[in-house]
């Protein structure tokens, strides 16, 4: 039995665009596109209609912008486990922050290389969270200037074990599963299955949002400078 396509829902305001993304996707082996959005309200519609694996979202759209449309999908039931992809010309803090507060599995520029897009939506529909280079270091940056949380870190992380607050510790300062076995000692099978279980109790739908709530809940922080 093969494996079903990734299937990939296309949303930008720029017919020109959609056309070269999709032919992207569509002569590549593994992936499919199920749909095209010219606004961020159609997109929430074909989202919850179509279901599909991933979004590539624009952020500037007429009637709804990307990240509203994106905090409306993620919200939606209908829209079942449909993950983000924030693609945007504008390399500016205030969209990867908002777009990984309403939801957004990822971050890419425009100007990647089209090999870095293709495995941006693999690694996104997998259930990883994917930040482009350029912006990470700001991401972080971003954290960093936020005032204190304004929670107890037990309020969020209860029922979380102490091995998991190493794990989320290390995911929130940017390792792959395959190095956070090499600092814990752990099996990779191991680490998926801790990745698993944080995922489950505190609600996360993918390795981004898992990030936030190691910067959110203090137990990452980033020295001020």
């Amino acid at each position: 039995m093969t494996n079903q396509p990734v299937r990939v829902l296309i949303a930008d305001d720029q017919a020109l665009l959609r056309g070269s993304f999709r032919v992207l996707v569509e002569t590549t082996p593994g992936l499919t596109v199920v749909g095209e959005a010219g606004t961020g309200a159609a997109a929430v519609e074909l989202a919850e209609r179509e279901r599909p694996d991933v979004v590539l979202m624009d952020v500037r759209m007429p009637q709804m912008d990307g990240i509203e449309a994106t905090r409306r999908i993620a919200a939606s039931p209908a829209a079942g486990q449909v993950r983000v992809l924030i693609l945007t010309t504008f390399d500016l803090d205030e969209y990867v922050y908002a777009a990984l507060r309403a939801g957004a599995s990822g971050f890419l520029l425009k100007d990647a290389p089209p090999e870095d897009l293709l495995t941006a939506i693999r690694v996104v529909a997998a259930g990883e969270g994917l930040l482009a280079p350029t912006v990470t270091r700001r991401l972080i940056a971003e954290f960093a200037r936020l005032p204190e949380p304004d929670r107890p870190v037990a309020r969020e992380l209860t029922g979380v074990t102490e091995r998991e607050r190493e794990v989320l510790v290390l995911i929130g300062r940017g390792l792959s599963n395959a190095e956070i076995a090499d600092h814990l000692r752990l099996s990779p099978a191991t680490v998926k299955t801790h990745v698993g279980r944080l995922l489950g109790k505190l609600n996360a739908r993918d390795r981004a949002q898992l990030v936030i709530v190691a910067y959110r809940t203090g137990l990452v922080s980033v020295p001020k400078p």
